[in-house]
């Protein structure tokens, strides 16, 4: 006999899938309409503010290598510059550019729900909803 929150867990598992889908295609329509890949948009984002390119990395979930060709296609199209950082000149530093920020600006403008997806939940709740995320995770 199947296990009474089986069809419980599915519906869970299938709003999770939505949620996941309904972020994708709002933040790639916004990129696209710059040009850009989801994940350059993202990467732009990251870096609105002068910051090393490990943290655009980490915010990406990516190897660092793999940012270098995501930062030198934006370094192209003049959205981002890079530099070195003034405490430790090993670090590089990408910074948005206005242009940059400029287009920053316009993909928030168009992603009010990849902006905040949880923005329809008390404080409450999303503390709640991360807990229980959390136990599933742990799991």
């Amino acid at each position: 006999m199947p296990h009474p929150s089986d069809d419980l867990t599915q519906e869970i598992v299938g709003l999770f899938a939505a949620i996941n889908r309904r972020y994708g295609r709002e933040s790639e329509a916004a990129a696209a309409v710059h040009d850009l890949t989801a994940t350059q948009a993202k990467a732009l984002q990251a870096a609105e503010s002068p910051v090393p390119t490990r943290r655009i990395a980490e915010k990406l979930h990516a190897e660092p290598s793999n940012v270098t060709v995501i930062v030198d296609r934006l370094e192209s199209r003049g959205l981002v510059e890079r530099s070195v950082d003034p405490g430790d000149r090993r670090v590089k530093r990408v910074a948005a550019t206005a242009t940059g920020r400029e287009v920053v600006a316009d993909l928030r403008a168009r992603t009010p729900f990849a902006g905040d997806p949880l923005v329809r939940l008390s404080a409450d709740q999303r503390e709640s909803l991360r807990e229980l995320l959390r136990l599933v995770l742990d799991a």
